[in-house]
């Protein structure tokens, strides 16, 4: 059995490697050139179920938290266990208690139990939410190591190319906005890189604002991603001057060494998102889509990309079947 997956974002990975290991033969296909190019890259990399049921639906906590423990044993040691940090400036004080009133999982800090968290922001938040069952990885290092990890257990990984080379029993399409689907709608989501060797910051911090609360997230050696922007949209273009001033503001805002931070990248993709904003899996003739994850692509490709295999197998094995009577 050979299935043919176009898209190497964290879906297509994610799936490419659930097949594997139910001894299917796998081609990843990915077009537009490298990893680089699917809107994975410009992931946050969060691990938060509890905090994203503040505007998600139940599904998005109950298939989340199974998330934190298939990265754990897929990629071991790439996932870091820190919880997240949810504060707010003291203007915005109710922000901060209509988003512990939506979620759970989380125990409140003083401004002193904070500081003993993140000691960079000790004295500067009266209090916070800290939800430590959460946790984050780096979206590019894991993308690379799950590519790595697929094509040494026999995937074939094909890139700059619109053709499988060799014939497929199934083709799994996880192209996001590529695909050719009217239902999907694209979300546009802009971020910043920035290098701010002043910050240390040890876990993802959530920064609370009513009209835009951004999320900055540590990378390694002093560099920080934020973002990022929700704008129903699908403008591909560069960031706009607007969504970098907010993200700088909201970035300085929770910490003012970010003022002298350098911006190493700013970046913005189209996030495909259903009208429900929850993913689906859906398998017409020898066609199965994987589509649909809007801001929750590394918290829920586990997931789905569990159940599509399962759905992948079955239907090859019942197809094996009527061809042998």
């Amino acid at each position: 059995m050979k299935v043919g997956i176009k898209g190497a974002g964290v879906a297509g990975l994610a799936l490419a490697h659930e097949l594997i290991s139910r001894g299917v033969q796998v081609e990843l296909l990915e077009k537009n050139g490298d990893l680089s190019a699917s809107a994975s890259w410009l992931a946050g990399g969060m691990l938060a179920p509890w905090c994203e049921r503040e505007s998600a639906e139940e599904d998005v906590l109950r298939l989340g938290q199974t998330s934190i423990g298939w990265w754990s044993k897929v990629l071991p040691g790439q996932i870091r266990h820190k919880g997240t940090l949810v504060v707010a400036a003291p203007r915005d004080a109710g922000e901060l208690n209509r988003f512990a009133s939506r979620t759970s999982g989380f125990t409140w800090l003083d401004s002193d139990a904070l500081g003993a968290l993140e000691p960079d922001l000790a004295g500067r938040f009266a209090k916070g939410l800290h939800f430590a069952g959460e946790a984050h990885l780096d979206p590019r290092q894991a993308l690379t190591a799950l590519l790595a990890k697929v094509s040494a257990s026999g995937a074939e990984a094909s890139f700059k190319t619109e053709h499988f080379a060799s014939a497929t029993d199934l083709v799994a399409d996880c192209t996001g906005m590529a695909a050719p689907d009217p239902h999907l709608r694209p979300v546009r989501g802009e971020m910043l890189l920035l290098h701010a060797p002043d910050v240390s910051l040890s876990r993802p911090v959530r920064f609370l604002h009513p009209r835009i609360p951004v999320y900055v997230v540590p990378r390694d050696n002093g560099v920080f991603m934020v973002g990022a922007t929700m704008i129903e949209s699908g403008d591909r273009e560069a960031v706009s001057v607007r969504s970098t001033m907010e993200l700088l503001n909201a970035a300085y805002g929770l910490h003012p060494g970010f003022a002298e931070a350098k911006i190493i990248e700013t970046g913005a993709g189209l996030r495909p998102a259903y009208p429900d904003n929850l993913p689906r899996v859906t398998l017409s003739g020898n066609t199965l889509s994987l589509n649909g994850f809007y801001r929750h692509g590394f918290l829920l490709a586990p997931h789905f990309a569990m159940e599509a295999a399962d759905r992948i197998v079955q239907h090859l094995q019942e197809k094996s079947l009527e061809a042998n009577h």
